[in-house]
C-alpha cells in the first residue's frame, strides 16, 4: 500500500544529515560533558559548537541558549521562571485562548497559586489583536506569552506587534516557536521577544532535545529540576549530548534551506487547498488566509466526525490528524477552533494536514483521488446530515432557494 505522511506538525522524520551527525555520539564519543577528563571534553566541545548553531539559527548569543527535552519543558521552564522570579513585582501573566496545552495549563496552573491569568480571545482567523493585548496590561502584568504560529490551525501571529507593546512596562515576552522555526523567519532581535521555545522533532531533529532562549539579562531563575550545575545552574541534568548535536545540526540546516523548501511547501500547499475547496462541498478553511504557515492546512468538513475521516484516510495509506498531536484521545472539540467561533459541531469534523520535505505534488494528487470518495461515504452514514438536510430543505422549500445557500459555509 501506497503511504504518505502528512503530519509534519506532529513531527517530523530526522534528516540524513541529522542522523549522521548524531551517530559516533550514540557509540564511541560517549563521554559526560561535565567530566573533565578527555572524554567529557570532547563531547562538552561539541555540545558547544551545537550551541553556537543553534543560537546562531535565530540571531542569538550561545550562552542564551538552554537545552533541555523539549517544547513542553521550555515553555514551562519560560513561564514558571518568569512567574517565580517576578512575584515580588507582580502576579499578572498574559496568553492567548489558542496557545498549546504546554502554555496554558502552565498558565492555568499558575492561577490556582495566587497569579492573576488573562486570557485573551481571537478573532475567527485565530489571530490575537495588539489593542485587546495593549488594554489587558496593567502594572502588575510581568509575562506575556503568545505563540509564534498555531499548531492546529497554522495561523501567525503578529509578535513583533505584540512583543512591542510590552516594551513601555517591565513585562516580559516569551513565544513559543515550535511550529514557525524552520517554516518562516524566526529572529529573536527582530521579533522583541525575551524567551522563545524551539523544539527538535519538528525540524527534522530527534525527539526529546529542544532549547529555551533567554535574552541576557533578563530576570528569570529555574524554578522546575533541582540537582547538578549543568547548564550554568539554569537546568539541571545530564546533558543529552547526542540530542543536542542533533538539534544544532536541524537547527543549522533549518536557516540553511528554510527559504527554498517554504516556498515549495506554499506551493503544494496552495495546490491541496484549491482543490479541497473545489471539490469537495461544505468544507471551512480554518486559519488565516495569508498569514499561515507555507507547510499547513487545516479544515472543517461538515456532517462528518474527525475521527472517521482520519481512520478512512489510514486505511488508504494516508496519515494526518485532527488537531494537535497531545490531544489525541479526547472527546472535546479543539479548544483553538471553538476560540475562532467555530460551533462543537462543525469543529468535531475537523482534520488537520500538515506538509514536508518529502512531500509531492502527486501526494496531493493521491490525496484528492480518496478523499472526495470518504466524505460522501461518511456523510451517507451519518444521521446529522440527514437530519440538517430535511431541514434545510424544508427551510428553501419556503424561500424558493436552491439547497446550496443555505448550506454554503
Amino acid at each position: 500500500m501506497r503511504r504518505i505522511y502528512f503530519d509534519h506538525s506532529a513531527t517530523t522524520p530526522i534528516h540524513p544529515e541529522v542522523a549522521e551527525e548524531m551517530q559516533p555520539y550514540l557509540t564511541g564519543n560517549f563521554g559526560n560533558p561535565t567530566s573533565m577528563h578527555y572524554f567529557g571534553r570532547m563531547a562538552r566541545k561539541e555540545l558547544e559548537k551545537a550551541r553556537e548553531k543553534t543560537a546562531g539559527s535565530i540571531g542569538a548569543l550561545p550562552g542564551e541558549i538552554v537545552f533541555n527535552s523539549g517544547g513542553t519543558e521550555s515553555n514551562n521552564m519560560a513561564i514558571h521562571g518568569i512567574a517565580m522570579t517576578n512575584k515580588n513585582r507582580g502576579n499578572h501573566i498574559i496568553t492567548s485562548a489558542v496557545e498549546h496545552h504546554a502554555v496554558l495549563n502552565t498558565v492555568k496552573a499558575l492561577g490556582k497559586q495566587g497569579f492573576t491569568i488573562t486570557i485573551l480571545p481571537v478573532d475567527k482567523y485565530g489571530l490575537v489583536s495588539v489593542e485587546d493585548l495593549a488594554n489587558a496590561m496593567t502594572d502588575k502584568t510581568i509575562l506575556v506569552s503568545i505563540m509564534h504560529a498555531n499548531n492546529e490551525v497554522g495561523t501567525i501571529q503578529p509578535i513583533k506587534e505584540l512583543a512591542a507593546v510590552t516594551k513601555s512596562s517591565d513585562a516580559v515576552f516569551h513565544t513559543d516557536a515550535v511550529q514557525s522555526m524552520g517554516q518562516i523567519p524566526v529572529d529573536v532581535n527582530e521579533l522583541g521577544v525575551d524567551l522563545l521555545t524551539i523544539s527538535g522533532h519538528k525540524i527534522y531533529g530527534p525527539k526529546g532535545v529542544g532549547a529555551l532562549y533567554i535574552r541576557k539579562g533578563t530576570r528569570w531563575k529555574q524554578t522546575l529540576f533541582r540537582g547538578g550545575a549543568q547548564e550554568k545552574l539554569r537546568r539541571a541534568g545530564t546533558e543529552n549530548v547526542p540530542g543536542i548535536i542533533g538539534l544544532g545540526k536541524a537547527c543549522e540546516i533549518a536557516a540553511r534551506e528554510m527559504e527554498q523548501e517554504s516556498f515549495y511547501l506554499a506551493g503544494l500547499r496552495d495546490k491541496l487547498i484549491r482543490a479541497v475547496m473545489d471539490r469537495i462541498p461544505h468544507v471551512l478553511l480554518t486559519g488565516h488566509p495569508d498569514w499561515r504557515l507555507p507547510n499547513h492546512t487545516s479544515f472543517c468538513f461538515e456532517f462528518i466526525e474527525g475521527e472517521s475521516m482520519l481512520l478512512s484516510m489510514d486505511m488508504k495509506g494516508i496519515a494526518a490528524s485532527s488537531g494537535s498531536a497531545c490531544t489525541s484521545g479526547s472527546l472535546e472539540p479543539s479548544h483553538v477552533l471553538l476560540a475562532m467561533g467555530i460551533t462543537h459541531e462543525l469543529a468535531h469534523g475537523s482534520i488537520r494536514i500538515t506538509l514536508g520535505r518529502d512531500n509531492t505534488a502527486a501526494d496531493i494528487d493521491y490525496f484528492m483521488e480518496v478523499m472526495p470518495s470518504i466524505v460522501e461515504r461518511l456523510r451517507a452514514m451519518s444521521p446529522l446530515d440527514q437530519e440538517t438536510e430535511f431541514a434545510m430543505e424544508s427551510e428553501c422549500a419556503a424561500c424558493k432557494v436552491s439547497t446550496t445557500c443555505h448550506r454554503q459555509i
